[in-house]
C-alpha cells in the first residue's frame, strides 16, 4: 500500500500516536534523542499522544521483580522528567490495561507462522539457543501489534529496527480487515524522524548505545549527573582528522558522525550545520562544545528523574491515571474486535 493510499485508507480514524518502551533497564541518551524527546515536541502536534511501558513486553525474558518495579518507575519518571505532560498525553504501563493481552492472543491468531519466522529481532535476541528461549519472546511481535491497534494508532514513531514491527502491525491489520470483510484497523504508518533517531555507542560508532552493554562507557544514562555526561564524552572513541567541511565526510567515520549526530539533535539542528560550525577544528574542540551542550540538556532531566523517584506513590498515581484514560479508548475497541469475530458479548456492565 503506497503512502497516499495508507492516508486514504486512515481518513476515517482520528490521528493518534502510539509508541512504547520496554523498562527492562535505565534509560540513555539513545532512548531520549530516538524516542522521549520527540515524544515531547508530538504533544505540541494537535494529536492525541499514547505513551506505554510494555511490562509484559519486558517478561519475555526473566525479570526480578523488584528490579522491574524499579525499572517501570524509573522510565516513568524519565518520560514525565523530560516533558511528557499527563495531562496532554496518556502515560501508563502496559500491564495495568488487561486488553493488550486479550488482543495479542487474537492476533496470535491471525498472525502467520511464516511472517514470524521472518522477525529479525527474535533471531538477534535468541541467539543460538533458540530452542530454550521463551514463546513470548517469539510471539511478541504480535503483542506488539496490539499494543498498537487497540488504540486505532495511526502514527507509530519508531526508531530504524523497529520498522518492521509497525510492517507486521499492518500486515496483520489487512489480514483481519480482509477475513471479515470490515475496514475495522488502521494501516498504521512508522513515523521515523530526527539527526540521531539511532544513537550509537560512545566506544563503537558501528554499534547501537545499549542499556544492555556492559561498558557503561558506551553511553549516557539518563541518571548520569553532569560530571559523568562530560567525561563520558571527553573519553568518547574518535579518529585524529579534523572534522570535514561537509556531511559526506563523515561517510567512512562512524564515531564521528555520531558525535556530530548527537550534538545536532540536542541542539534541534542540523548535522549539516554543525559541520560547517566545526569544519577543519579536532576533536579537542569539538568535545568539550559537545559536552557543555549535553549537560545543559541532560542535566535537569537527571535531577528531576531523581525528585521523581523520591515519591513512587506519586509516580505509581501518574501511571494509574494514564491506565484509566487508556483502558476507557481500548475497551470499546476490544469488544467490537470480539463481536466482529462472533463472540457473545452478553454480562452487564
Amino acid at each position: 500500500m503506497t503512502a497516499p493510499e495508507t492516508q486514504a485508507a486512515n481518513a476515517a480514524f482520528k490521528p493518534r500516536i502510539f509508541s512504547g518502551i520496554q523498562p527492562s533497564g535505565g534509560l540513555t541518551l539513545g532512548n531520549y534523542l530516538g524516542a522521549l524527546k520527540r515524544f515531547v515536541e508530538k504533544q505540541d502536534e494537535g494529536i492525541e499522544t499514547v505513551y506505554c511501558l510494555v511490562d509484559l513486553h519486558a517478561i519475555t525474558v526473566w525479570q526480578d521483580p523488584d528490579k522491574l518495579r524499579h525499572a517501570t518507575r524509573e522510565a516513568a519518571a524519565g518520560f514525565l522528567a523530560a516533558g511528557i505532560d499527563p495531562a496532554r498525553s496518556i502515560l501508563f504501563n502496559q500491564s495495568q490495561v488487561s486488553a493488550h493481552a486479550e488482543l495479542g492472543w487474537i492476533f496470535n491468531c491471525i498472525a502467520r507462522l511464516g511472517w514470524m519466522n521472518r522477525m529479525t529481532q527474535f533471531k538477534d535476541k535468541a541467539g543460538k539457543n533458540a530452542e530454550a528461549a521463551s514463546l513470548g519472546l517469539y510471539a511478541y511481535p504480535s503483542l506488539m501489534a496490539a499494543d498498537i491497534l487497540l488504540y486505532h494508532a495511526t502514527m507509530v514513531p519508531v526508531g530504524e529496527d523497529q520498522k518492521q514491527h509497525v510492517e507486521l502491525t499492518r500486515d496483520i491489520a489487512a489480514k483481519f480487515n480482509h477475513d471479515y470483510g470490515v475496514e475495522f484497523f488502521p494501516m498504521p504508518e512508522p513515523v521515523i524522524e530526527g539527526a540521531a533517531t539511532r544513537v550509537m555507542s560512545l566506544r563503537d560508532g558501528t554499534k547501537k548505545m545499549s542499556k544492555s552493554d556492559p561498558s557503561d562507557a558506551s553511553r549516557i544514562n539518563l541518571t548520569d549527573d553532569a560530571d559523568a555526561i562530560a567525561q563520558k564524552i571527553r573519553k568518547a572513541r574518535t579518529d585524529p582528522e579534523p572534522l570535514p567541511e561537509t556531511v559526506a565526510g563523515l561517510a567512512d567515520r562512524p564515531e564521528a558522525k555520531n558525535l556530530v549526530n548527537i550534538y545536532a539533535a540536542l541542539a534541534g539542528t542540523s548535522p549539516d550545520a554543525v559541520v560547517a560550525e566545526f569544519a577543519g577544528q579536532g576533536f579537542g574542540a569539538f568535545k568539550p562544545a559537545l559536552a557543555d551542550l549535553a549537560v545543559s540538556v541532560l542535566t535537569p532531566i537527571s535531577t528531576e528523574m531523581t525528585r521523581l523517584m523520591a515519591d513512587p506513590a506519586e509516580i505509581d498515581r501518574v501511571l494509574g491515571g494514564g491506565a484509566d484514560r487508556a483502558a476507557a479508548i481500548a475497551a470499546p475497541i476490544l469488544d467490537r474486535t470480539l463481536e466482529i469475530m462472533g463472540m457473545i458479548r452478553s454480562r452487564g456492565a
